[in-house]
């Protein structure tokens, strides 16, 4: 067999080895990078790529010690999530930069850092000055975490006793000029709705749209293919046709929204009216 073709061969296969290893090990490899982690993955793509171009190593040699170094990632994972003690022995644990301000010269020659090294770490987190670090430490990943004085804090609503509306996760509920449904059901509006939102911002239909995402609040963002198209380009008539079917479609989320069952009923016989409505003067408000 040609060697090119044996290498390509070879090549594939350690590929799909590799991406099967590498979902089998999880994501840990990449958010939480140890030493132990990093030696690992250099030697499993090492490996990986002597499997690929060198033929004098048995495929099936390879294949053996790509999941034996594998294998050594998953049980160290294993062990170090069951026991403490063996995480401290085989991450260690973060070490204390800055403790009450003040820098602890003895564990930076430890860790082999300078201040010149340290300072950029810092600036990292913005704490351009040590004055408004009070706690700083080096991570096991090699990170630095910064806990800076109470009085630099950023203020927040917490801080000021005030009460927020917690956020819920935002929806991209159009891609491509395609609704996406499953979004769209999540958020608990319609397309009716959402149509009368892109029109508003500027749309003619779903597919002027690129992308819009509605948050917790129902505030959507949309971004359109022709970012010049402005509200006042928007047609009249299809505009009212989609505020009055925004309008339907808020009734019945009102009523899908309430336990009160007068209240429930008061929102259904609205919404009911105002199709009719709708139905009636549809005709009209056609192009």
């Amino acid at each position: 067999m040609p060697e090119l073709v044996m290498i390509l061969i070879r090549s594939v296969i350690s590929f799909v080895v590799l991406l099967a290893l590498a979902r089998l090990m999880g994501k840990q490899q990449l958010s939480q990078l140890t030493f132990f982690d990093y030696v690992v993955g250099i030697t499993i793509g090492d490996i990986a790529g002597m499997m690929a171009v060198d033929q004098n190593l048995k495929m099936t040699n390879g294949l053996i010690g790509l999941f034996i170094w594998a294998g050594f990632s998953i049980i160290m994972a294993f062990f170090s999530i069951k026991s403490k003690q063996f995480r401290r022995l085989t991450t260690g644990q973060p070490t204390t930069v800055i403790k009450g301000g003040k820098i602890q010269e003895q564990n930076l020659k430890k860790l082999r850092i300078t201040i010149d090294e340290l300072m950029p770490l810092l600036r990292e987190k913005n704490a351009f000055k040590l004055s408004d670090v009070e706690l700083a430490l080096m991570e096991t990943n090699g990170k630095l975490s910064v806990m800076k004085k109470s009085d630099n804090e950023p203020v927040t609503p917490k801080i000021l006793g005030m009460v927020t509306e917690q956020e819920k996760q935002p929806q991209i509920v159009i891609v491509d000029g395609k609704v996406i449904d499953k979004s769209l059901n999540k958020t608990g509006y319609t397309r009716e709705w959402l149509l009368g939102e892109v029109m508003s911002q500027g749309a003619s239909d779903f597919s002027d749209v690129f992308t819009a995402q509605i948050d917790s609040k129902g505030n959507v963002y949309v971004d359109l293919y022709q970012d010049k198209l402005k509200k006042p380009e928007t047609k009249e008539r299809p505009m009212v046709a989609a505020s009055l079917k925004k309008i339907q479609a808020d009734l019945e989320s009102f009523a899908s929204q309430t336990d009160d069952e007068k209240t429930k009923t008061m929102y259904v016989e609205q919404a009911q009216k105002l199709q009719r409505v709708i139905d009636s003067v549809q005709p009209y408000l056609k192009e």
